[in-house]
């Protein structure tokens, strides 16, 4: 896989890294996310076409040459942009988790020599990790270390994730498969597989798990609301039962002074 890494010079500013979402004329959406000089774009043109577009805004930044003769390898680029948004786009959609995982995850890994930690979903570093991996993984070009230290910081709002807190954390993904660094490389990439599994756990963990156990804990819920959508049917199904299963389980669901 190439590297396509931003060019920088000691005067400019970091390059762009946002998502964008136009809606420029009625029943129009645009869906854009921009990687420094390249762009990726989605958007729905009339009602049964869904169109996908890979845009470089200055070619240098594909690092393959900018003379007419490399126009095959500039549009051949694009194309494997355009591919793999598309690809990881359905890997977010639907998540997957092989049989194992949740038990294998906690497990201390060997990279090569080293050992490093299990991957723990209870601590809040490690969902935030996953979830700035995640993020990252339609990066045409991969991601840097310093990449994901800044997505955890603007998805948490933790400014004090250091760089180095994140190298540690990449290396306890790469223990388990999560994300690999080809080669010398200093870039990491997610591949299809591995974003189907991240998604499947951060879903599991944060709109599985942790609703229904909060929710258990309420008796009776009050008014439903005007729009009750199916998903919010399947919570209020889950959690009446639920409720019932602890009970013949014997776990106490309400709060008991001692």
């Amino acid at each position: 896989m190439p590297s396509i890494a931003p060019h920088l010079t000691r005067a400019a500013t970091p390059p762009t890294l946002e998502v964008v979402i136009e809606k420029p004329r009625y029943g129009l959406t645009w869906f854009k996310v921009h990687f420094g000089l390249l762009t990726l774009k989605a958007y729905t043109k009339g009602e049964h076409v869904l169109r996908f577009e890979a845009t470089v805004h200055n070619t240098k930044q594909l690092g393959c040459g900018r003379m007419l003769d490399r126009f095959g390898e500039i549009v051949t680029r694009l194309v494997g942009m355009a591919e793999r948004f598309c690809t990881m786009l359905d890997c977010v959609d639907i998540g997957f988790i092989p049989d194992a995982t949740l038990d294998e995850l906690p497990l201390p890994s060997q990279i090569a020599a080293t050992r490093v930690g299990g991957v723990d979903l209870n601590k809040p570093r490690i969902r935030a990790a996953l979830a700035a991996v995640l993020a990252l993984s339609i990066a045409p070009g991969g991601f840097t270390v310093a990449d994901a230290a800044a997505k955890v910081r603007t998805m948490t709002g933790h400014v004090d994730y250091t760089i180095r807190q994140a190298a540690y954390d990449l290396r306890k993904l790469r223990g388990k498969s999560l994300v690999h660094k080809p080669g010398r490389s200093h870039r990491y990439y997610v591949s299809p597989s591995a974003t189907r599994i991240i998604t499947a756990l951060l879903t599991l963990r944060e709109q599985v798990i942790a609703p229904i156990v909060a929710g258990v804990r309420v008796p009776r819920r009050g008014r439903p609301p005007t729009t009750w959508t199916r998903i919010d049917r399947d919570y209020e199904t889950l959690r009446r039962d639920m409720h019932t299963l602890f009970h013949d389980l014997g776990i106490l669901t309400d709060t008991v002074a001692a």
